[in-house]
């Protein structure tokens, strides 16, 4: 048998062994999977986009009711599509954006296929360059669609940690992930530690303290960023200085990798600045970061000032790279006198324990992050600690295997909402360039 017919013959027992075919599978219906798609569109290549719930299902569905989207209205832009509204400063809600999403797949004419939950990936150990099935990804429902191409776009926050210290804990105090936290009225009665310092944690912990519930939040290390400065939000500048992505890269957590989250900037009322500081002001008692539980009582580490200030540093640093990159650059914008920042007239020390009887606490809310979730994949592409092996976010450790929404070690740049255009064309171009190859088609590889 010649080689092209052994080739042939190879491809068609490929596909003989699915139930359909498609160039490209997508797996996750939010920003970053929506992202690849309409990249995809736009230069004519094929994608099916599968996701287990709905379209935006994590941020119409797995986020606490009076969520704000930090990075703003602004953010809200998607290859071929800006946003159009009038409030880019704005800060959407969860299911405001998953209705976002879904007007731009409906829009573009996305092939999303919503309740198709996958079971798991496969990769055929003879699958060789020239074939058209290198992957097969199986379904729950029990089919099976070959692919030359997988994009795994279920971002890096999809499985919640908590910390194993909360075994220790007693058990008659109540305690919720923020993944499963909906509003102060779905916790019993009582006074509640909020542990983490991230978005989530200090949104929760702001939305508690305003519905009257006395409210401790347990700091940790985290950064602060304003939402707006000299006239422009936050986004808009991150844009002109992706730098400031920079010092927020990926951390490792007991029980395998953790991935930090972008730095605090929204409030529940869409204005002003969210900080550690303005939550002490208004009355949340700051504790220190987490050591150890026994039954009722937790042992804390004594650094509530020390972290606070240094969250304060990170929001000044902010404020001097948008201030330098001004003066070098000569652009007219307004001065900020007095300049934003975390005040810190109200954080004060708290000591080493704290006794959850004796302040009433009945509920632990446990905002300490996500890690990846990639289970569906198989083991080989994957490191010892189930994340994905890949290089600068998005390549795979396969040919055809790609990431959308990862950090790429260097950067949380890649996991913004905005950044699913930079990421899905990345791919798209890649995919592009591969299917010229693969068909032999005079097209050009590099397009615009």
């Amino acid at each position: 048998m010649a080689a092209g017919e052994h080739d042939a013959y190879d491809a068609r027992d490929a596909h003989d062994a699915c139930d359909e075919y498609t160039e490209t599978v997508v797996i996750g219906a939010g920003q970053q999977g929506c992202g690849v798609a309409g990249a995809l569109q736009e230069r004519g290549r094929e994608a099916l986009v599968l996701e287990r719930g709905e379209i935006g299902q994590a941020w119409a569905h797995e986020r606490w009711d009076s969520l704000l989207i930090g990075s703003g209205n602004q953010s809200l832009r998607f290859p071929g599509w800006d946003y159009d509204g009038d409030d880019p400063y704005g800060c959407p809600s969860g299911p405001e954006l998953a209705r976002v999403l879904r007007r731009y797949a409906t829009e573009r004419n996305l092939r999303v296929r919503q309740h198709t939950p996958v079971r798991k990936v496969e990769c055929p150990p003879d699958a060789s360059d020239r074939d058209d099935v290198r992957f097969r990804t199986h379904l729950a429902s029990g089919g099976v669609i070959g692919s030359r191409n997988l994009v795994a776009a279920v971002g890096g926050y999809a499985a919640p940690r908590t910390p194993a210290l909360s075994a220790d804990v007693d058990p008659a105090v109540h305690q919720i992930h923020s993944r499963d936290y909906r509003s102060p009225r779905s916790l019993p009665d009582g006074a509640v530690l909020v542990v983490g310092a991230g978005i989530s944690g200090q949104q929760i912990a702001d939305e508690l303290a305003d519905s009257g519930r006395r409210t401790f939040l347990a700091v940790g290390r985290h950064r602060a960023w304003p939402r707006h400065y000299r006239g422009r939000g936050i986004q808009e500048w991150l844009r002109v200085l992706p730098s400031l992505y920079e010092e927020f890269g990926a951390a490792v957590g007991d029980g395998g990798p953790v991935l930090s989250g972008l730095p605090v900037t929204a409030v529940n009322d869409k204005s002003g600045d969210l900080n550690v500081g303005t939550l002490a002001a208004k009355g949340v008692t700051l504790v220190g970061s987490l050591r150890a539980a026994d039954g009722g009582r937790l042992l804390l580490e004594d650094n509530v000032v020390e972290l606070a200030e240094e969250s304060a540093r990170s929001f000044r640093t902010a404020l001097d790279r948008i201030d330098t990159a001004i003066r070098e650059r000569g652009f007219a914008v307004p001065e900020e006198d007095p300049a934003p920042g975390v005040p810190l007239d109200g954080v004060t020390a708290f000591g080493e324990t704290l006794d959850l009887a004796h302040h009433a606490v009945t509920t632990i809310v446990w905002c300490t992050g996500f890690g990846p979730d990639y289970g569906i994949l198989p083991r080989h592409v994957l490191d010892a600690n189930g994340a994905p092996v890949q290089h600068k976010g998005l390549l795979g450790a396969l040919p055809g295997l790609y990431y959308a929404g990862l950090p790429d070690g260097n950067s949380l740049a890649p996991v913004g909402i905005e950044a699913n255009v930079a990421n899905g064309r990345f791919i798209a171009r890649l995919i592009h360039v591969d299917h010229v190859m693969h068909s032999g088609s005079p097209a050009p590889l590099i397009t615009v």
